[in-house]
């Protein structure tokens, strides 16, 4: 059954998702900063794996985000024209423990899918929505594992 709305109310109906193409280009920015930190805080994340296990399966987390990072900054790059510089090492999290640290995890890549959705609807139909969509996949897929290294180191 579909659902047939008025005019009046089709006329001012704005998604909480209208994000234009500048607005879309600043989140990229910015989503390499955040990609790098991802980077950085798996790196010690990965340090305090128990098993080596554990420790491949963040290692592959954290080699997909460089693969972000480089996707984001080839995108910004295709529709700016510019390069994406001044990213730091300095501002990613800090771990304190394995387990608090596979809860900011997932947080973290929740967060990322969220705004990475805002991204999606703002850029051009077509290789540009398609890559954001692997993104996005991605980091849903890094939730789920985190959320399995979790399980596992519950006590």
């Amino acid at each position: 059954m579909y659902w047939i709305y008025p005019n009046e109310y089709r006329a001012t109906f704005q998604p909480i998702w209208n994000v234009n193409l500048q607005q879309a280009l600043e989140l990229v920015k910015s989503s390499v900063q955040g990609e790098r930190n991802d980077e950085l805080f798996y790196d010690e994340l990965i340090k305090l794996a128990p098993t080596s296990e554990q420790s491949a399966l963040i290692a592959s987390i954290r080699d997909d985000e460089r693969g972000h990072n480089q996707m984001f900054r080839g995108i910004y790059k295709d529709l700016t024209g510019q390069e994406i510089y001044g990213v730091s090492n300095e501002l990613y999290p800090k771990v304190h423990s394995y387990t608090e640290g596979l809860k900011q995890a997932i947080q973290g890549e929740w967060s990322a899918v969220e705004k990475y959705r805002l991204i999606w609807f703002g850029l051009p139909s077509g290789i540009y929505r398609d890559t954001l969509y692997g993104i996005i996949l991605d980091e849903q897929k890094h939730a789920s594992k985190y959320n399995y290294l979790l399980t596992l180191n519950r006590k």
